[in-house]
């Protein structure tokens, strides 16, 4: 989710009825509000509640006092202009509005007043002629999911992404107050799950001095946090689901807390330098395991690994399959091996530099990759000389049918070769390529196919750099049979390695080879 998204790290205060239809004690509760507020680096909005009592209610109902909803909304009825106001105050304190709309006017009426955000609520979750006119607002919009079935919550999502519309979805348990063994919290990691396209926030209706459910919310990956909030006064008592400012300055205390201590979740993240320096010091140092002569080369056999460490010291760490050390002086049997001591050179440095040059084009071309993805670097002439002959694969099926992506390098060629038993279809992504089939030599554009016959001699080049999809029937790795007879004898013509495709975006993760 991007940073500027206006779900993101959202607490809404919602009023609801609790201004009891007193124009002054509203806004009274935004400005107590707005105090708490000012000591949170969050982002915070204010939610009222609109209906169109005139037709909301049923004509042969209206005044009725032993029905509750009809006589809680008669008595806080506000008159337009009065909403606006309280909406108004919410804007000049700085808080982002948001208002739920119970009937079709009522959306009229959240779009003429300009709110930022328009609310579903879990009664109107699947009333459908309200959803039919608030998928046309162009609001962003959230959707508490309170009592609602799994295949209307399907349904539901479905509606407004068939529709792009920006939505959030927000876990919410219809009771008031709700108990702790209610919540549910993990129906967070299911909505995450279920509905990536969706944000997921968490409306909460638990008692006020609950302030571990909105901890657990925010380590679950919720975004938007709404409380009922309120004051209580001489004149007007406060219901027990809604919280006082200095309750809810307390849950903003504890959600800024649990912030603190999940730390990053879109990156790896940052470590400190105590952490090294704790660590260091469990790690195993590199010891001679004979007198080692100047200018020899350390094998495996040549140092064993023991604790403790001393500063400089190579550390079993830095030893791998692909990690080369020569001696500069001569290293007495059970001495440490220093780094100043030796010469190293790590032959996967050529690896790093190929991918740097794959991520320039990968973020050029702007192509989707599954997250884990599996790298051939195809080298038929070595590693030395990949800049001019080889390609870069990703396999992505191979089954009956087999799907690859090739990545070509601008300059690269990748020698005349052929196949006895698939067939391929090229389909260009990005840049251009020449394909030489038959010894006959197209160009071929983004967009563009060609397809490879089973025994025809082909090879493609790129003057640009190009990405392309290879389609076929299924790979074998013994059926490519290249021209050049050196190739062919070559067995280490080729490395793998599994690769995070974020990798081909930004450097801050690292492949693993095998």
């Amino acid at each position: 989710m991007a940073n500027d998204d206006i779900f993101e790290k959202l607490f809404i205060f919602e009023m609801a009825n609790n201004h009891m239809g007193d124009l002054e004690h509203g806004l009274g509760i935004i400005r107590e509000f707005a105090k708490v507020a000012r000591n949170f680096d969050f982002r915070f909005a204010f939610k009222f509640q609109y209906r169109q009592l005139d037709t909301f209610i049923h004509p042969q109902y209206k005044g009725r006092k032993d029905l509750t909803y009809v006589a809680r909304f008669e008595s806080t009825r506000l008159s337009e202009d009065q909403f606006l106001r309280l909406k108004q105050e919410a804007e000049r304190l700085g808080f982002v509005t948001v208002c739920t709309a119970f009937d079709e006017a009522s959306v009229d009426l959240v779009e003429k007043h300009g709110y930022d955000i328009l609310k579903v609520a879990s009664c109107s979750f699947t009333d459908w002629p309200l959803l039919e006119r608030v998928v046309n607002s162009r609001l962003p919009i959230m959707l508490s999911t309170a009592g609602a079935e799994l295949q209307d919550i399907d349904s539901v999502v479905a509606f407004f992404t068939h529709r792009e519309k920006h939505f959030a979805l927000m876990h919410c348990v219809g009771e008031y107050p709700t108990a702790g063994q209610h919540l549910e919290l993990g129906q967070i990691d299911f909505l995450h799950r279920r509905y990536p396209e969706a944000v997921v926030g968490y409306s909460t209706h638990e008692e006020p001095a609950n302030f571990d459910a909105v901890k657990i919310a925010i380590g679950k990956g919720a975004s938007i946090f709404e409380r009922h909030v309120g004051l209580k006064t001489e004149r007007y008592d406060l219901n027990a689901y809604s919280s006082t400012p200095e309750q809810a300055e307390r849950w903003l205390s504890a959600a800024r807390e649990a912030f603190i201590m999940c730390g990053a979740w879109d990156k790896r993240r940052e470590v400190t330098e105590r952490e090294l320096a704790d660590l260091d010091g469990l790690k195993r140092g590199a010891f001679a395991a004979r007198d080692i002569a100047e200018g020899e080369k350390i094998r495996p056999a040549d140092a064993f690994f023991a604790i403790p460490n001393v500063p400089g010291q190579l550390l079993a760490n830095h030893f791998s399959k692909y990690s080369d050390f020569t001696t500069r002086t001569r290293i007495p049997s059970g001495q440490p091996l220093l780094s100043a001591q030796v010469d190293y050179m790590n032959t996967r440095a050529k690896v790093s530099v190929i991918l740097a040059r794959l991520r320039q084009l990968v973020k050029a071309s702007n192509i989707a990759l599954p997250l884990k993805v599996d790298l051939e670097i195809s080298h038929q002439h070595g590693m030395d000389h990949f800049e001019r002959y080889g390609a870069s694969i990703i396999s992505c099926i191979n089954r009956e049918y087999c799907k690859k992506i090739v990545i070509m390098l601008p300059g690269q060629e990748n020698p005349t070769h052929h196949h006895k038993k698939k067939e391929e279809t090229f389909h260009i992504l990005h840049g251009s390529l020449y394909i030489k089939i038959d010894g006959k030599e197209t160009q071929y554009r983004k967009g563009e196919l060609a397809v490879v016959e089973r025994g025809q001699p082909h090879s493609f080049r790129s003057d640009t750099g190009a990405i392309f999809e290879e389609v076929s029937t299924t790979h074998f790795t013994d059926d490519s049979f290249y021209a050049d007879a050196s190739i062919m004898e070559n067995p280490n013509r080729k490395t793998w390695l599994t690769v995070w495709s974020d990798r081909l975006y930004d450097a801050s993760r690292k492949e693993r080879g095998r």
